[in-house]
């Protein structure tokens, strides 16, 4: 393999890596199901990891020509993503079950009710700085088929070891227990606020940096 498509997979894994972050979202995937079975967990982690992936390589693929098409920018959705996560940091803050956690210890379904959709997979692990950062490297690969094949390579590896890395959760939860995640709960509330706050801020920079930029 050519020494520059190899350099731009492993400069494309990096930095996919460090912005997905398994390791951050751990402990917020822990709180967010510490009333699901460890069945469920897995499950919850599994449709998250698959969701996210998913919604990387389509945005990967398809992502600049379909937000072209709709005249909706990456900005937009820093500052969507914000919002939306904001609304699941507030009860957390006070000690409650996330509004989009299922209820009691069973299985979570896919809906409106499932956290592994929504916070997990969007927009924790796929956010709209995975999805800046895939429209970035889509950019650089300039159409090359290899390159291209190779950042979907890359994608699906990131997110392996993100599931794998997330595994070891269920470990964190057993060793804290319940009024150690009650306190990790109300933590990760304020920063999860925090998080969703600088994501709208960063969102409206963007925007003006772009008006500016024309």
């Amino acid at each position: 393999m050519d020494t520059g498509v190899v350099q731009f997979a492993l400069t494309g894994f990096v930095t996919l890596l460090v912005v997905v972050d398994p390791v951050g979202v751990a402990p917020m995937f822990v709180a967010l199901t510490r009333e699901q079975s460890s069945e469920a967990r897995r499950n919850t982690l599994l449709r998250a990891i698959a969701v996210a992936a998913l919604v990387a390589l389509f945005f990967l693929l398809a992502g600049r020509l379909l937000l072209s098409h709709l005249g909706v920018s990456v900005h937009a959705f820093a500052i969507s993503g914000g919002i939306l996560m904001f609304a699941t940091a507030l009860p957390m803050l006070f000690g409650h079950r996330p509004v989009l956690q299922g209820p009691g210890r069973g299985d979570v379904k896919l809906g409106s009710n499932d956290p592994a959709v929504f916070p997990l997979a969007i927009p924790l692990l796929s956010g709209p700085g995975t999805i800046a950062t895939l429209l970035l490297l889509a950019n650089q690969a300039r159409g090359d088929a290899v390159r291209i094949a190779v950042l979907v390579l890359v994608t699906c590896a990131v997110f392996l070891f993100s599931w794998a890395l997330l595994q070891a959760g269920e470990r964190l939860l057993a060793r804290l227990g319940t009024g150690g995640i009650n306190i990790l709960t109300r933590v990760l509330g304020l920063v999860l606020a925090a998080l969703a706050v600088q994501y709208v801020l960063d969102g409206f920079a963007g925007y003006y940096q772009a008006l500016v930029a024309r």
